[in-house]
């Protein structure tokens, strides 16, 4: 395998370290291959918002696979799943479910092409969309890791649709608008960007590119990968009262599983085959594990009081980490919303990607072997996001907390 990996980022490249191979994963701890327990804020890169083999989602997958791992057809948890998300999200009424966050992006940047009959695109720089070809312009995420944000083996032709904005920066938008308006399909974003690391929206940003779009005859494109069902039933979109045309969803509705989704109002769905001429496929879209699986999650995230049991651990989490970080004197911040944050080692909070590559890599490189070390997961990347599940305990987050300051300490 290239790199001894199946994914750049975990080749610990960016980190100067060795990967940890895992053995096997329970709540909120996983154990790699040498017996070495570490405390998980990882989450699987997000979706694992319960934890590791959370006994809900086993025996949900257990159940499913005995009656098959595969049909190529369509399943009863499939429509149950699309139900749920339908009734969470604002903007969805119609929903097709996909393999991977990457499948949903690309199939909901063709969607939008076919309905608007228009080819321009614009994006963010520092915002991961999948590694489509016309996407991989300035990403974030593993590209941004290794310091290659466009990747070869992609056409120049391939690229020369996609119009880039900055993130946060309504005037960049505006002004590729005042050039494109008439050719540009969509606009697509992460509501609160994660693949640069955390940096949230500023305010007003996303209702000026709702305005923007809407008066313009093109569409708005929430990539909810990452924040759907994360920060609340309704992702994103809810949590900040603007509404898409089309979102993307990633593998949290699948618990952890190979799955993806896009939806949006009826009238844009409706162009997907076979009721309309865009075409998209997948054998294994709604499988029937991992609609087992999205079902048990979903449905327990809906239980009461478990968002706010897991924003409660986040901002201790956070606010124990920006105490350390003044009683240190050391140069970071930390950029959160709900349960999930970075820690850059900035002067200042990153506000968009040229801000965010101001971080010193070196120092987070040194801070996240420390925390290995003491037993504690970080994302090895100083681009990527924390993740806090429902499986973590205060404890777990005392124990966290001290590990940090003697890391901090240490860098």
């Amino acid at each position: 395998m290239p790199g001894g990996v199946n994914s750049p980022v975990r080749s610990f490249k960016a980190v100067s370290g060795t990967p940890v191979f895992i053995s096997r994963g329970k709540g909120q701890y996983i154990y790699d291959v040498d017996g070495n327990k570490y405390t998980d804020y990882m989450s699987s890169w997000g979706p694992l918002i319960l934890g590791h083999a959370a006994p809900v989602v086993v025996r949900a997958v257990k159940k499913a696979a005995e009656k098959g791992t595969s049909y190529g057809a369509p399943c009863e948890g499939e429509v149950e799943l699309a139900k749920l998300i339908v009734k969470a999200f604002p903007s969805i009424d119609m929903v097709r479910m996909t393999s991977s966050g990457t499948e949903a992006t690309m199939s909901g940047v063709r969607l939008a092409r076919a309905y608007t009959k228009r080819d321009y695109i614009v994006k963010f720089e520092g915002c991961y969309h999948g590694h489509a070809d016309y996407l991989l312009v300035q990403a974030g995420s593993g590209a941004t890791t290794f310091g290659t944000p466009s990747s070869p083996g992609v056409p120049e032709s391939f690229t020369e649709k996609t119009l880039l904005a900055n993130y946060n920066d309504l005037d960049s938008v505006s002004g590729l608008y005042d050039k494109y308006r008439d050719k540009i399909a969509a606009v697509i974003i992460e509501p609160v960007a994660a693949n640069m690391g955390v940096v949230p929206p500023s305010d007003g940003f996303l209702e000026g590119l709702r305005e923007i779009t809407s008066g313009s005859g093109s569409l708005l494109i929430f990539d909810e990968v990452i924040t759907g069902f994360r920060l609340g039933m309704g992702g994103a979109q809810r949590k900040y009262g603007v509404t898409p045309d089309i979102t993307c969803l990633g593998k949290i509705i699948g618990g952890g599983l190979p799955v993806g989704a896009f939806g949006g109002k009826k009238e844009i769905m409706s162009r997907v085959a076979p009721l309309g001429p865009m075409y998209q496929a997948g054998t294994l879209s709604g499988n029937p594990l991992a609609m087992a699986a999205g079902l048990a999650t979903l449905r327990k995230l809906k239980e009461p009081g478990n968002y706010k049991k897991l924003r409660a651990l986040s901002r201790n989490m956070v606010e124990g980490i920006k105490e350390i970080i003044k009683k240190v004197g050391i140069k970071a911040a930390v950029n959160s919303v709900d349960s999930m944050f970075t820690l850059f080692f900035t002067e200042t909070n990153p506000v968009d990607y040229r801000t965010v590559l101001k971080s010193d890599t070196i120092k987070y490189s040194k801070f996240f072997e420390n925390l290995l070390r003491a037993g504690i997961m970080f994302p090895p990347s100083q681009f990527e996001a924390v993740f806090l599940s429902l499986a973590h305990t205060e404890r777990d987050v005392d124990r966290t907390l001290d590990a940090v300051y003697k890391a901090l300490k240490a860098v």
